[in-house]
C-alpha cells in the first residue's frame, strides 16, 4: 500500500474538495482519501503508481502536484453510508427544492423579478439533481458518474434558459419589486441552508451527493445576491441590479454543470 501526498494550492473550500472526490471516484487503485483544505493538500492510498491518480486531477486546473509517495499502512477505516439514510436525506431535498422552485417562479413572475426566476430555475435543476441521485442511491461507481453527468447537462440545460429570460427582460423591461425580492430570498436562503447541512452529513457517500452539494453551496451564494439586489433595486429604483444578478446566477449554474461535465 502506497500513501501519495498532492498538494493543490487552489483547493481551499468544500467545493474543491467535492470536485477532487468526484474526479477520483471509481479509480481502482484507490482506497481511501484525507483531505487538509487549511493546508491545500490531498493524502491518497492507493495500489500501484501514482500516475493514474495525477492524471484525474489535471483537468481540474486546481494546481496539483506530487509532493511525494511512501509505503504506508492500510487507510484509516472509511465512515460507511447507508443507502437507506442516503435516500431519506434526498428525498427530504428533493421535496423542499420543489417546493421553492414553485413559490420563486410564481413571485419572480408576479415580481417581475429575473433574479427570482433564474433562482427558481436553479431549484428546479436542484430537484432533478436529487431526483437523478435516487436513482443512483446503492448503484455502482459508474452508475453514480452517469448520474452526476446527467445532472451537469440539466444544469447547463437550465442556465442557458435563465441567461435567455435575462436577455428577454433587457429587451422588453421589466419592473421587479424589491419587497418581494428580498422576502422570497429569504425564505430561499433559509431552505438552502437547511439543505447544505443535510447534504454536508451524507456528501462523501458517492459521486452523485458530491454533485448535489456542489449545486447547494452555489445556492446559498445565489441568495444571498438576490437579496443584494432587491436592496439595490429598493434603493436606485432600477431594474439593472435585478437583471445583473439574474446574469450572475446563470453563470454561476452554467459554470457548476460545466465542473460536472469534466469529471472522468
Amino acid at each position: 500500500m502506497n500513501r501519495s501526498v498532492f498538494r493543490i494550492p487552489k483547493m481551499d473550500c468544500p467545493t474543491e474538495e467535492q470536485l477532487v472526490r468526484m474526479a477520483l471516484e471509481g479509480l481502482d487503485e484507490v482506497r481511501e482519501l484525507s483531505f487538509d483544505l487549511p493546508g491545500r493538500t490531498l493524502s491518497v492510498w492507493h495500489e500501484k503508481e501514482a500516475d493514474p491518480i495525477t492524471r484525474r486531477l489535471e483537468p481540474l486546473a486546481l494546481g496539483a502536484q506530487l509532493a511525494e509517495t511512501v509505503l504506508a499502512a492500510d487507510p484509516p477505516p472509511a465512515a460507511a453510508g447507508s443507502d437507506e439514510t442516503e435516500a431519506r436525506t434526498l428525498w427530504v431535498l428533493l421535496l423542499i427544492n420543489a417546493v421553492m422552485f414553485v413559490v420563486e417562479l410564481a413571485a419572480g413572475w408576479l415580481a417581475e423579478s429575473t433574479g427570482l426566476i433564474a433562482d427558481s430555475l436553479d431549484m428546479f435543476a436542484d430537484a432533478t439533481v436529487y431526483g437523478v441521485a435516487l436513482y443512483a442511491v446503492g448503484r455502482s461507481a459508474l452508475l453514480k458518474l452517469r448520474a452526476a453527468r446527467l445532472t451537469g447537462w440539466l444544469q447547463v440545460g437550465l442556465a442557458l434558459g435563465a441567461l435567455g429570460e435575462v436577455l428577454r427582460r433587457l429587451v422588453f423591461g421589466s419592473g421587479p419589486e424589491a419587497p418581494t425580492m428580498m422576502s422570497i430570498a429569504l425564505l430561499a436562503l433559509a431552505a438552502n441552508v437547511t439543505c447544505l447541512v443535510l447534504i454536508a452529513r451524507s456528501r462523501h457517500y458517492g459521486v452523485h451527493m458530491m454533485a448535489v452539494f456542489i449545486c447547494s453551496a452555489n445556492d446559498v451564494i445565489a441568495n444571498a445576491g438576490v437579496i443584494a439586489a432587491g436592496a439595490l433595486v429598493a434603493w436606485t429604483g432600477s431594474n439593472v441590479p435585478d437583471l445583473a444578478i439574474g446574469a450572475v446566477i446563470g453563470a454561476i449554474v452554467l459554470v457548476g454543470g460545466i465542473r460536472i461535465l469534466r469529471l472522468r
